[in-house]
Order: structure tokens, then sequence, then C-alpha cells
């Protein structure tokens, strides 16, 4: 079996990483070609994955770069097609909401060639994040959906989805991070001796609804600068978040507030795993800290990852600054939570996924 797996930002790095490990086991079942779109191409934010990982290098890079969502997907679309046609893969596998997941299904569909998603029927029912609308379009057109809970099975039901496509899976998120604890305990014994790193909270933003508008950010720094009052907090910076903090002048001057470099997978899962409390609105952070047992606030209206909310590790918050402050304080107050983890959330999703191919054989 052919099988071209496609990957262009750091979550689907850790996504595919497992499922190309657990194929590797069946070397006369499947043979495999990743492909790297160049969504995120800076060094900090995509090469250093594929050390961390154990992943292989790229087959193929089609080194599209950043631009709109719509000159971005259309690259990916233009750059991908010569590939697949001269691959002719068996199965697509796509991960994911990025932009680089709904341009490869969208081409591979198109030309005729299957697609496997993977972190299928995930709904924030937000229509206003891109994610969401390459969630709901990718799974409308893909052969094959692994779920990671059964909320996920409902929603893919509920919009139409014969049940025969549908395959319940677990988070493939959490093999990942199973498989590299050992390696970050290490890196956290290195941060800790560099840093003398003891009680923190540890912030990651960079969806635009929080980046972009000059007020929404600047409330949000403002919570920080005054939380860091209490408690150190690190707050390592994505590349486009860094550019609007200079643009809007916005950068901390609070000694307590640390604006770090984007960080490698093993150093921000070790800050993770150690943090008194995590402020975020990504979604797989949301996945990670409950895992971790360690408490998160979402800088966001709705999640994609109700699971999350529902066993208690997570809570939305509003981006404004007396929200932020009054969830910061509260959170830190309560500290460490009862570890609760979603079915098959166990670090074997990737073995589930390959069952499955296998018997596609």
């Amino acid at each position: 079996m052919r099988v071209l797996h496609i990957v262009g930002a750091r979550p689907n790095f850790m996504k595919a990483a497992p499922i190309m490990r657990e194929m590797f086991r069946y070397p006369t079942d499947f043979h495999q070609l990743l492909v790297h779109t160049g969504q995120h191409y800076a060094p900090q934010m995509s090469q250093v994955f594929f050390q961390e990982l154990d992943l292989p290098q790229p087959d193929i890079n089609l080194n599209v770069g950043s631009g709109t969502h719509a000159w971005q997907t259309a690259q990916i679309m233009m750059h991908f097609e010569p590939v697949l046609l001269d691959y002719r893969p068996d199965w697509v596998v796509v991960y994911g909401d990025v932009n680089s997941t709904l341009a490869c299904s969208l081409v591979s569909t198109k030309l005729g060639f299957p697609v496997a998603h993977v972190e299928a029927g995930l709904r924030s029912f937000d229509s206003s994040m891109p994610e969401e609308i390459n969630r709901v379009l990718t799974d409308q057109i893909s052969n094959l959906l692994f779920t990671p809970s059964e909320d996920a099975d409902r929603n893919l039901l509920r919009e139409g989805i014969a049940g025969s496509r549908i395959h319940l899976v677990g988070n493939v998120m959490i093999d990942t991070l199973i498989h590299l604890l050992p390696k970050s305990q290490q890196n956290w014994f290195r941060l800790v001796n560099q840093h003398g790193y003891d009680r923190y909270l540890l912030v990651t933003i960079h969806r635009p609804a929080n980046v972009d508008d000059p007020h929404t950010l600047a409330e949000i720094m403002s919570a920080l600068e005054s939380i860091s009052k209490d408690i150190t907090v690190l707050f390592p910076v994505h590349p486009r978040t860094n550019a609007r903090l200079t643009e809007y002048d916005l950068k901390p001057r609070q000694e307590n507030l640390s604006i770090l470099e984007p960080l490698s997978y093993l150093d921000f899962l070790a800050l993770q795993e150690h943090a008194a409390l995590v402020l975020t609105d990504s979604g797989g952070i949301q996945e990670e800290s409950t895992y971790l047992g360690v408490p998160c606030l979402t800088a966001r209206p709705n999640t994609e990852r109700p699971i999350t909310i529902s066993l208690g590790t997570n809570q939305l918050v509003e981006s404004t600054k007396p929200a932020l402050v009054k969830a910061m304080r509260e959170g830190l107050a309560k500290g460490k939570i009862k570890k609760q983890l979603p079915p098959l959330w166990d670090g074997h999703t990737a073995s589930r996924i390959v069952k499955v191919f296998r018997k596609l054989a």
C-alpha cells in the first residue's frame, strides 16, 4: 500500500510521527512518502520538530511559505498536484485542520485518490475560524475519518457522513506526548539549571482573533503584566504574535513577564508539564494539558475540544483583562487538578489507525 502523508504545521508533525513509526513496523505492507507543504517554514517552527519527533526528513518540500489563507491554499494545491500524479498513492493521509489539510484533500479528491483524515469530526461551531472551515470541508470529502472522541463521531453522523467511514481511534497527539515525555524530562533538568525556573504560568497566544486586533492584544498583555506581579510568566512567542507586539508597541516592560523565542516541542512539553497554569488559544495544548493534569485556560469563546471542558481540565475565558486576571488568579489558587483522561487517550491510537489500513490492503 502506497501512503502519502501531508504535514504543513507543527500539530501535523506530532500527529504524523506515531502513525509513520507504526507503519514502518510493516515494511512489506506500506510504502510511505512524506510531503511537507512548507506552511510553517521557519526552523524553530518546522525543522526542529522532525529532529525531535523521530520523523524522517520529508521526501518532498513544497516550500510554499506564508501568505493569506486564499493564497496559501491555492499555492499548496498547485504545487501538490504534480507530486500526487507522480506518486499515485493508494491513500493520502491528512492531519488536523490547517490550510495544508484542506488544500491537499481537495486536490486528491478531484483526481480520484482516496483521503484519510486523522483527527476528524472536531467542531467549534464557529465559522469565523478558518480552521473550522478546513475541518468541515475536509471531513465531507474524506473516505476514512479517524476520530479522537465520541463527540466527534456524533458531529459527523449529524452532518450526514456514513458511519462506515468513521473510526473512533483516540487521540494520536497523546501517542506523541507519551513517547516523548521521558526525553522532555531531560530537557526540564537543563532548563532548570539554565534559567532557574520554579513556579510559573505558561502562555501561548497566536490566533488572529487574539493578536490581530490591537485592543484585544493590549487587554491580554495588560492582564499578563498584572498577573506577573504574583507569579513568573513565561511567554514563548509565535512569530505572528511577535510581529503584532512590535507593530502595536506592546512588548512587556515587567521583568517577571518573560518573552521567549519559539520553543522546540520537547522544551515546551517540559515547561507545560511543570507549569502551575497554562493560558493558551491552541487546540493541541488543551489536550496535552488535560493528559498532564495541568489546569488550562483557553482564551477563546469556544473550543472544538469540548471533552476537555466537560472533564474540568480546561476553562474558556474571555480575552479581556478583568476576565483573564480573575480566571488566572482563581486557577493558580486551585493548584493541580485531578488527572482524568477521555477514553482511548492511551498512547495506542496509531496502532488502531494502522490496523484499519492493514485490513484494507
